[in-house]
């Protein structure tokens, strides 16, 4: 079924996406964790293994997906998923291995089968607005750690009616819904379709030819492809870093700074849940806007210098309440920018025909930085030194900020 309005593409890519970003709401079931036993950094061995295993699995997603086609990899990606939070409340208990296999590793690949499928869709129904249409079908990533976070918490009070096991068994069936509901549209349109009145430019806002179609072989011969990977394990690896940590830092910081230990929880939990969350859906529709106008190169050296800068002094934001809050808002806002900037960039510089199995080989910068940050993080933390490791993350996004303000075109022409 090809959809009759194009906009139901993106309706079907947000629906998918709010049960993805699943993954960034797990920094509310971290508290309850530590009280049977969990260390901090046992704490993210969960979280890092389902964002590499969302990383592999997506470089194979993109291959799959022209075999199988984008409404199957879709579906299929929200079963993996929903039966990995399903077992994991029906089996896992406490259990450190089974939640890492469950949630982690079964969890995190049905999500790296399902998170290409609206990127890849959406740019092809959306040539004439790739930034735009990238921000909003990635979105819903962000937008839905709010929701399963206050479900789970002060909203739903789901973990403390029914416990943890549970949530995650209802949470599995509800996403394993929506992205089936949501793949149904995920309909690539017919070849050499283009939106009414549009004719491609002669180049991008990268500078890349309209027409050029690098296969991966192909891309991961230039340099552009290493920088590009470089600058979002440095960009991602800090906005990871900060989710995993996000209640447990802010919680220590506030207290040290005389709340009680009940307000300084709601404090933080209210600035994950609530002003990350939301700044981090928003970044990825206003940063893939903005990079229309200003092109992509621009968008992310402003992105990751920005963020740089704000990692830095968030260890001195931590301990005041609206201090805490507009960090949470711009390292947010920062963070949700990478998920729109660096699709549109791929395809800017590589082609988008391609853009599928591009993607994933870029995206494994997702998964390096979802190792690094959050486990280095859990590892200082447990030493008492979180201020280092935002201060280290400041600096790798300034870092980061160099090294793709020199990422040019490439030079050699792809072949069709």
């Amino acid at each position: 079924m090809t959809p009759k309005n194009r906009w139901l593409v993106v309706v079907g890519a947000i629906l998918i996406q709010l049960a993805l970003g699943a993954i960034y709401a797990w920094s509310v079931f971290t508290p309850e964790l530590k009280t049977h036993g969990w260390s901090k950094t046992e704490t993210q061995f969960v979280f890092s293994a389902g964002l590499a295993l969302f990383a592999i699995v997506m470089v194979i997603a993109g291959r799959m997906m022209t075999k199988i086609g984008p409404r199957k990899l879709a579906i299929s990606g929200g079963i993996v998923l929903g039966l990995g939070y399903l077992l994991a409340g029906l089996l896992g208990g406490y259990s450190k291995l089974a939640l890492i296999f469950f949630i982690g590793i079964v969890g995190g690949s049905g999500i790296g089968l399902a998170y290409v499928v609206p990127i890849a869709v959406g740019m092809k129904w959306f040539p004439d607005k790739k930034g735009l249409i990238t921000g909003l079908a990635v979105a819903g990533f962000g937008f839905g750690a709010m929701l399963w976070v206050k479900l789970a918490g002060s909203w739903g009070n789901l973990i403390e009616i029914y416990g943890l096991s549970t949530t995650f068994s209802i949470y599995g069936i509800v996403f394993m819904l929506m992205v089936v509901i949501g793949g149904i549209w995920m309909v690539d349109p017919p070849e050499g379709w283009l939106p009414e009145g549009y004719t491609p430019p002669e180049s991008s806002a990268g500078g890349g030819k309209s027409e050029l179609a690098y296969q991966s072989g192909e891309m991961l011969k230039t340099p552009q492809y290493y920088m590009i990977l470089l600058t979002f394990i440095f960009s991602a690896g800090a906005g990871l870093m900060t989710i995993g940590l996000m209640k447990l830092f802010p919680q220590e910081a506030l207290q040290a700074n005389g709340f009680e230990a009940a307000q300084a929880s709601a404090i933080a939990g209210t600035a994950m849940a609530v002003f990350f969350s939301l700044a981090n859906g928003f970044g990825r529709i206003l940063w893939g806007t903005m990079s229309d106008k200003l092109g992509r190169r621009l968008s992310v050296i402003i992105m990751t210098g920005t963020q740089g800068l704000i990692m830095i002094l968030f260890q001195w934001m931590a301990g005041s309440q609206a201090l805490l809050y507009l960090g949470a808002v711009l390292i947010g806002f920062n963070f949700g920018g990478n998920f729109a900037l660096f699709p549109t960039m791929t395809a800017d510089t590589f082609g988008a025909k391609h853009i599928g199995q591009l993607y994933g080989w870029v995206f494994l910068a997702y998964g390096v930085g979802g190792i690094f940050g959050p486990i280095m993080g859990g590892w200082l933390g447990d030493m008492g030194n979180f201020p280092l490791a935002f201060t280290i993350c400041g600096v790798l996004c300034l870092v980061a900020a160099v090294i793709v303000s020199q990422v040019k075109p490439p030079v050699q022409q792809a072949n069709a």
